[in-house]
């Protein structure tokens, strides 16, 4: 699916030109549906120029990547037409305002929209084993070092 998502007031509050402040769970739901379902993402703003990479920055600190700006597709020239031929709009501006972004994401994602639904539990790394080889790595070296000051 392609979904188009505003900006300012969307992804974070309105204080254009100026980057306002997150708002909460836009980033981390934007994601999710990105690397859960596949979606592509357009951000679809006001913003142009450097007001527009200033956004696009903001948003690849936060690891959110977008598939084109204000555009259709990234290779569209800015002299085509800006409407967008996206399945779904998520903006501010809608009829009754912003969603919160936990019901987006049920929307998106075709669940129930009851307010008794609960995400299902990420599963949770044992904090026991380290997250990569260079840790378990370093961590069998400690053992090793102990295991040598014990046998002296």
């Amino acid at each position: 699916m392609i979904i188009a998502v505003d900006f300012d007031g969307t992804i974070v509050t309105h204080e254009y030109p100026k980057i306002g402040k997150d708002i909460p769970f836009a980033i981390d739901v934007l994601k999710r549906l990105q690397q859960e379902e596949q979606h592509l993402l357009i951000l679809w703003t006001v913003r142009t120029g450097e007001l527009l990479e200033e956004a696009l920055e903001y948003c690849r600190e936060r690891g959110l990547e977008f598939y084109a700006a204000n555009k259709n597709y990234p290779e569209e020239s800015d002299n085509e037409p800006r409407k967008l031929n996206a399945d779904m709009f998520i903006d501010d501006r809608n009829v009754n305002g912003l969603l919160d972004w936990g019901r987006i994401y049920r929307i998106v994602k075709g669940l129930p929209d009851g307010d008794d639904y609960e995400f299902p539990k990420q599963k949770k790394r044992d904090p026991r084993k380290p997250k990569n080889f260079i840790l378990r790595f370093g961590e069998w070296l400690d053992k090793l070092g102990d295991e040598i000051d014990k046998r002296r």
